[in-house]
This record gives structure tokens, sequence and C-alpha cells, in this order.
């Protein structure tokens, strides 16, 4: 795909200081870049970089606007890499229409435009809707309903019930509504509690590789609109995700706790079962949440605590070691006092 400075500059609605003419083929990094493609400069610290770049053309906040290459200037440069980088995407592969190769169970519900790839399953009473595209290796249960745009990468697995929304984005090895972790120790072993709920994802969620998400027990396991979720996440049986969360690589959500609307848990995050996150709560990497916490609130450590706190404990943290020797030190001199005292005779 070929695209002019001029043109870019008007997708983005950004101010143009260059040749609007130029044309660009791709985009690539500040330090990669050849004079047929754009690159960005996010934040100024990289300013430096421009001088030795080959790149054609620049896109820079305001900040840079004085930058003597051609450039669109731009309030969020990221944000513009990224809706760039998607004009030059090359497009998804997908098998065209589907393939006599693939196993359809009965009753089965086809929109327009549906992709199904060789090795699929696909049980009975399942719904895809307008412009789904099946991946190969994927397993569709029965009564299935995934919705239009919906692009579930290959080895993915969505069991009985479970619904997905319009323009999702599941990747490979996911699982989707496998049985939540249920089981009741009695004399005779673990007695299995049925997991009789289902998952449901709203539109415009992505979620990474090799997640787990579990049905409910009674009812449902839910991810909210336009919530995304990392690699090698698991969500534990009626769990709720608010909408337009973020969850990183490896968290891990017990069993019916809820998180509201842009909530964000950094990399190996853990949660405790049936808390509740209020709107807008950040927990640090490698944390442990064992309380709810309140709408708006930062936390991070183990047990989690508000960042201010946890970040003075870490302070305190560092300087223990000398600590421990002035403790030794006046503890040594306490008791060489003290049995100064002791020899002393009384006055």
């Amino acid at each position: 795909m070929k695209l002019t400075l001029g043109e870019l500059a008007a997708r983005l609605l950004g101010e143009l200081q260059g040749p609007p003419d130029l044309v660009l083929e791709g985009i690539a990094a500040v330090d990669r870049a050849t004079s047929r493609e754009i690159t960005f400069i996010a934040l100024r610290r990289f300013a430096r970089q421009a001088d030795a770049s080959k790149a054609g053309a620049f896109i820079v906040g305001p900040e840079l606007k004085d930058l003597d290459r051609p450039r669109i200037i731009v309030a969020n440069p990221y944000l513009a890499y990224a809706r760039v980088a998607a004009l030059f995407a090359p497009p998804r592969r997908r098998w065209p229409g589907v393939s006599d190769q693939a196993c359809l169970g009965r009753d089965l519900s086809l929109g327009r435009d549906v992709s199904i790839a060789p090795l699929v399953f696909i049980g009975d009473r399942v719904h895809l809707e307008d412009g789904v595209t099946i991946m190969p290796g994927c397993f569709l249960g029965d009564e299935v309903h995934l919705g239009a745009g919906a692009l579930i990468y290959p080895n993915v697995t969505i069991l009985e019930r479970c619904r997905v929304g319009r323009r999702c984005i599941i990747h490979s090895g996911t699982v989707i509504g496998a049985d939540g972790y249920g089981f009741i120790p009695t004399a005779a072993g673990n007695e299995k509690i049925p997991q009789l709920g289902t998952v449901v994802i709203e539109d415009d969620v992505e979620i990474g590789a090799n997640c787990t998400i579990d049905r409910g027990a009674l009812g449902e396991t839910s991810i909210g609109r336009g919530a995304k979720l990392d690699n090698l996440v698991h969500l534990a049986h009626n769990v709720e995700v608010g909408e337009h969360s973020l969850l990183v690589a490896q968290v891990g959500v017990s069993g019916s706790t809820k998180l509201g609307r842009r909530v964000a848990l950094g990399g190996q995050v853990g949660l405790a079962g049936h808390l509740e996150l209020g709107d807008g709560v950040q927990v640090g990497a490698h944390s442990g949440v064992h309380r709810s916490v309140p709408a708006g609130q930062t936390v991070s450590g183990y047990p989690a605590r508000p960042q201010k706190e946890w970040l003075q404990i870490m302070a305190y943290l560092s300087k223990l070691p000398d600590l421990h020797q002035k403790l030794k030190r006046l503890e040594k001199e306490l008791g060489q006092l003290s049995a100064r005292l002791d020899k002393e005779p009384e006055t």
C-alpha cells in the first residue's frame, strides 16, 4: 500500500509540515526506517535519534513541531502511530468460504462472508454472524454464538453455550468455557460441583494467547466491552471484568471477583475471590490483592496497599541491612553499659 504524506495528515487530522505529495510505503522504527517509510517520536528524549534516521517523514507531538524534517504534528504521536500502522498492515489471510475439511454440526446458522478453515470442528445449533473468521484447529461447542467480524485464531476452544461479541479477537491456545475450579472436600475425597453457567464476552474484546476463561458455576463469567487481556490470563468462574479494562500477562482472578470499568492489572497480579475493584483501580505488577479496593485507587505490593505507602515500605526495606547493624551495635553498647552499672557500688 502507498499513501502520500498529505493523505496521512488528513487521516490523522494532524498539521502537515512537508511535501504533501511525498509517497510513503510503510512505517518503521526510527532507527530502521527508510526514505520510503514514516516513523514516529512519542517522547522528547528520543528526538536526538531523528538526526541519524533515514525516515522519509516523522509523526511528532507539539513539543517537536520545529523538527527540521517532513512531519505530521499531532496531539498523541503514539496513538497516531497505531492508526498509521493499521493502514499499512497487510490484510489477514482468510479461507475463502467454508472448507469441506471442516466438521460442521446440525442447524448451523451462518451469516454472510463467513470464513471457516480446514480442521475446524463446530457443534450443533452454532450461530456465526457476518464476517466471522475461524482459523484451523478450532473447536466450537454446541450453541456457541460468535458476533459479526469476530476473529478466532488457530487452536482456540470455545465450549458449549458461550457467547462472543462483535469484532472480538481471540488468539491461539485460549480456552473459553472450561469448568471452573469447584470441589467440596468430603471423607471420601473431593466432590465436584457441576459448572452449569456460561461465558459472555461483549463487543471489541481482545483475548491473548493461552488464556483460560472459566464458565460460571451458576450464571455467567463476563468480560465487558472493549476489555483487553494479554497472554496467559486466567479468569475463574463468575468473574466480572468491566468495560475497557486491561489485564496484563499472567494475571489470575479468583472466582466471583468483580472488576469495574477501566481497571488496569499489571503483570502477574493475583486477586483473591469475592472481591470488588472499583472503576479506574490500578494494581501494580506482582501484587497480591486480598481486599476490595475503592474506585480510583492505585495499589501495589503483597499484600496490596496504597501505592504511596508501598513505595515508602520499599524505600525503608533497602535500608534494613544498615538498620540491622545499627541495632546490633546499640544492643552491644547497651549490654556494656548495663554491665558497668551492675559493677558500680550503690550511691
